[in-house]
C-alpha cells in the first residue's frame, strides 16, 4: 500500500523490484517497504465490528446444549460468541474471548487452571457455585467472579438449585498470541474447600475496609474473588444520588483489588455503570476493546455511527477507537452496565489513547 505522504512508503513496482521481491522471499524475508504503512497505521484499524447478541435469541441455543452433550465430555459447556470481524479467530472483540456457560443442578465442571485470567458474570440460576483455589463461593444472578492466572477453579449447580447461566470472559487469545498460555486438570478433579463460605467477601467486600495484621496479601490479583450484585448495585446508586458522573460513561465504577486500587486482574478489567432514567452520555472512543452485558433495564448504544437496542442481559461490543455513546431508554427507572475490557493491558504497556468528540452537542451522527 502505497501513500503519496512525506515520511511513508511510496516505492512503485517495476520488474526489477518484482525480481528483487522473489528472492528475498525465497530466504523467507521481505522488503519493509512493501508493508511498512499497512503495520503502522496513522491510527488503530482494528477488524472487529460493532455486534449485539440477543440473549432472547441466544437463551433457547444455550438451554438446547443441555440436552446436547454433557459437562465431563465437553469440558465446559460454553457458546461462545465470535465476532463477524474475526472469523476464525475465536475473538468476541479484539482478543478477548466470551461465551455462555449454562449447567443444570446436580452438575459439575472439573478443576482446572490456565495461564489465561479469567472472569464471569452471572446472568441467571440459583444454587450456583465455584471453588478458586479453594475458597468456595455461591453465586446468584449479578454476582461477579474472577479466575486469575494460575488459580486452580471448578463450578457447578447444587442439586436443588436452578439451571444456570453465566457470562465468561477470558484474555486466552491474547495469551495465545504471545505463546505463553498453559493448561492443566486439577488431579483430585474437584477441589476441596478450605475456608469458610464467601470468605473474601466477607473479608475484602464489606465497607472498602482492608483487614489489619497478618499476612500482607502479595498476589499480582484481587484478594476479592467475588463481587456481589447487591453490594455493587447499592453503591451505584448511593453514587448516582451524590455526584454528576461522567459526561461519557454515566456514574461508572471500576471494580478494582482492594489491596492496590488497582484492577482486578494484570490484564484483564471490569467496570459497571449506571444511566439514570432519561440519561444519554456524550460520545469518546479510546484504545482498548470492551465487553458489555446489559445487568438492568434497557436502552441503547451508538457505536460508531450505528444505533444498538439492549436490554437486560444483552451482550454487545466495542471495538478498539471505535466512537460510542450510551442512554437510557426508560424515563422512570435506572440501566445498569456490567463490562469487561483489555485496558489494564493497555495501561500497563503504555498504549491507553482516549479522545472525546467535542462537535456540536458531542453526539454521533447516526449512519442509515
Amino acid at each position: 500500500m502505497r501513500e503519496d505522504v512525506i515520511g511513508r512508503a511510496n516505492v512503485e513496482d517495476t520488474p526489477e523490484l518484482d525480481r528483487y521481491y522473489e528472492a528475498l522471499g525465497r530466504q523467507e524475508s521481505y522488503a519493509l517497504w512493501t508493508v511498512a504503512n499497512s503495520i503502522e497505521p496513522w491510527h488503530p484499524q482494528p477488524t472487529s465490528l460493532p455486534q449485539m447478541w440477543s440473549y432472547k435469541a441466544m437463551r433457547p441455543l444455550v438451554l438446547q446444549a443441555l440436552d446436547l452433550v454433557s459437562p465431563e465430555k465437553a469440558g465446559r459447556r460454553v457458546i461462545a460468541l465470535e465476532n463477524p470481524g474475526r472469523k476464525g479467530t475465536s475473538a468476541c472483540v479484539g482478543w478477548l474471548y466470551s461465551g455462555l456457560q449454562v449447567m443444570k443442578p446436580g452438575e459439575f465442571a472439573m478443576a482446572h487452571s490456565h495461564a489465561s485470567s479469567a472472569l464471569r458474570f452471572i446472568m441467571e440460576g440459583q444454587g450456583a457455585y465455584t471453588v478458586v483455589d479453594g475458597h468456595r463461593m455461591d453465586l446468584g444472578a449479578g454476582d461477579f467472579v474472577i479466575t486469575p492466572n494460575g488459580t486452580w477453579h471448578d463450578h457447578g449447580v447444587e442439586s436443588d438449585g436452578a439451571t444456570t447461566i453465566w457470562q465468561d470472559g477470558l484474555d486466552m487469545l491474547l495469551v495465545n498470541q504471545l505463546d505463553a498460555n498453559f493448561y492443566a486438570v486439577h488431579p483430585d478433579r474437584v477441589q476441596k474447600s478450605n475456608y469458610p463460605l464467601n470468605d473474601t467477601a466477607q473479608i475484602y467486600g464489606g465497607a472498602g475496609l482492608l483487614p489489619a495484621g497478618g499476612e500482607a496479601w502479595s498476589k499480582p490479583y484481587s484478594p476479592l474473588l467475588k463481587y456481589e450484585w447487591g453490594r455493587t448495585y447499592e453503591t451505584l446508586v448511593k453514587a448516582a444520588a451524590a455526584t454528576n458522573g461522567s459526561p461519557y460513561d454515566g456514574t461508572m465504577m471500576q471494580y478494582v483489588n482492594p489491596a492496590t486500587g488497582g484492577p482486578v486482574m494484570k490484564t484483564l478489567g471490569a467496570h459497571i455503570q449506571l444511566l439514570r432514567a432519561g440519561e444519554r452520555t456524550q460520545a469518546h472512543r479510546h484504545t482498548g476493546s470492551i465487553v458489555y452485558t446489559c445487568a438492568k433495564g434497557s436502552g441503547y448504544s451508538i457505536i460508531a455511527g450505528k444505533r444498538y437496542d439492549w436490554s437486560k442481559n444483552d451482550i454487545f461490543v466495542v471495538p478498539s477507537w471505535a466512537w460510542h455513546e450510551h442512554a437510557n431508554g426508560s424515563e422512570r427507572e435506572d440501566a445498569v452496565l456490567f463490562s469487561f475490557s483489555d485496558l489494564p493491558s493497555m495501561v500497563a504497556l503504555g498504549l491507553y489513547r482516549e479522545e472525546n468528540l467535542n462537535d456540536n452537542d458531542g453526539h454521533q451522527k447516526i449512519v442509515h
